[in-house]
């Protein structure tokens, strides 16, 4: 397996973590019967199942955009040390990134954030 495609296993589960996460800190704020219910009229989520909750979607928005980059590099037979570079820091911005919004860092939130897009153009741009 391509170094690139390791680093999108590695964002998959970083995603899927993001979302337990998010689950058992809403399951603490509204209960489980809630989030077993429909979730109509669900509360907003603040603090930390707030934080969560949206690190978890900012990942999944993001998520799509770098599958894409990382599978068009593989199939088209361009993956090389530059896209195995931008997809490692795409992933370890994203750790740093859910770390940092958990905890409620808001202005470093968004450089790290600049720092996995900037992982994501070294890709774009070796498709070029």
């Amino acid at each position: 397996m391509s170094p690139d495609l390791k680093y999108l296993l590695f964002s998959v589960l970083l995603t899927a973590v993001q979302v337990v996460i998010a689950a058992a800190a809403a399951n603490q704020v509204v209960g489980l019967s809630t989030l077993a219910g429909n979730r109509e009229k669900l509360p907003e989520m603040t603090g930390f199942a707030g934080r969560a909750k949206r690190a978890h979607l900012n990942m999944l928005e993001n998520m799509v955009l770098f599958t894409a980059l990382v599978l068009v590099a593989a199939v088209a037979g361009k993956a090389n040390a530059t896209t195995a570079l931008g997809a490692a820091i795409f992933f370890w911005a994203r750790l740093v990134y859910a770390v940092v919004y958990l905890i409620g860092v808001p202005w470093l939130r968004t450089v790290i954030w600049t720092v996995s897009v900037i992982g994501m153009v070294m890709i774009a741009v070796q498709l070029f």
